[in-house]
């Protein structure tokens, strides 16, 4: 019967350990990108030509940003310049809207808002989930270690589970803050890539192509239009383009 119970704890212990060295943490990865001609919906303005492309599936944004950014409450857009002109550019934030299907205007979502909701979502998917679900199977796995003492040591099948119990504590404490530290791991990662990919606040030189997501809030029903705003730094002067998504 105590043979039994000791191989059915290091099955149940086993797998506890390989879960435990399942988590996932995120890895940054480049956006790919075309020239803004290739785009269907390219427009050109004062030699300046601009196309891009909204990311609504979460599939698909998952695939291209590495985690469930719709899930996390953002809609990117990524938008490509082209400036063959001789002017610096910057896109107007508080002058570009995404246009969704019910025809409700979306202001981009301020870079303080995009990285409190990637952060959110990392914590609340991540850390919580596994830290929880680790803690649990390492208290498990804890009652388990009690048993498997008992047999080898030869004593009291019950005592020796409830001093297991106390082991299995301690032992999900140390996953579910693994979990947590890396979860934080993956939270600074995200903040730091979206930052990267961030086309607000980034100038656009001349003679240069450049690139990069704007990101407006996941409540938007969908991406129908984009009306951008850019400004020459130098002169002043605005332009503003729609581009059909």
């Amino acid at each position: 019967m105590k043979i039994n119970i000791y191989l059915k704890g290091l099955t149940v212990l086993t797998a506890a350990l390989l879960i435990s060295g399942c988590a996932t943490s995120y890895k940054a990865q480049p956006l790919p990108f075309k020239a803004p001609a290739s785009y269907g919906n390219a427009v050109e303005a004062d030699k300046v030509v601009i196309g891009g492309e909204a990311f609504v599936d979460p599939k698909t944004a998952k695939n291209a940003f590495g985690f469930d950014i719709r899930g996390a409450g953002m809609l990117p857009v990524q938008v490509v310049f082209d400036n063959q002109g001789n002017h610096e550019l910057e896109v107007d934030a508080q002058q570009t809207y995404l246009e969704d299907d019910q025809g409700n205007l979306w202001p981009i979502l301020s870079s303080t808002i995009a990285y409190e909701r990637a952060t959110k979502y990392a914590q609340t998917k991540e850390a919580f989930k596994q830290g929880a679900h680790k803690g649990f199977l390492g208290a498990a796995a804890g009652s388990i270690i009690g048993a498997a003492i008992g047999i080898v040591t030869g004593e009291d099948f019950l005592s020796t589970v409830g001093k297991g119990a106390a082991v299995g504590a301690a032992a999900g404490s140390t996953l579910g803050g693994a979990a947590a530290y890396e979860a934080d791991d993956a939270r600074r990662a995200i903040v730091s890539d979206l930052k990267d990919k961030s086309l607000q606040n980034k100038t656009i030189a001349p003679q240069t192509i450049a690139h990069g997501i704007l990101f407006f809030p996941g409540e938007a029903t969908g991406a129908k239009t984009l009306r951008l705003r850019f400004v020459e730094r130098d002169t002043g002067k605005a332009q503003v383009v729609q581009l059909t998504l």
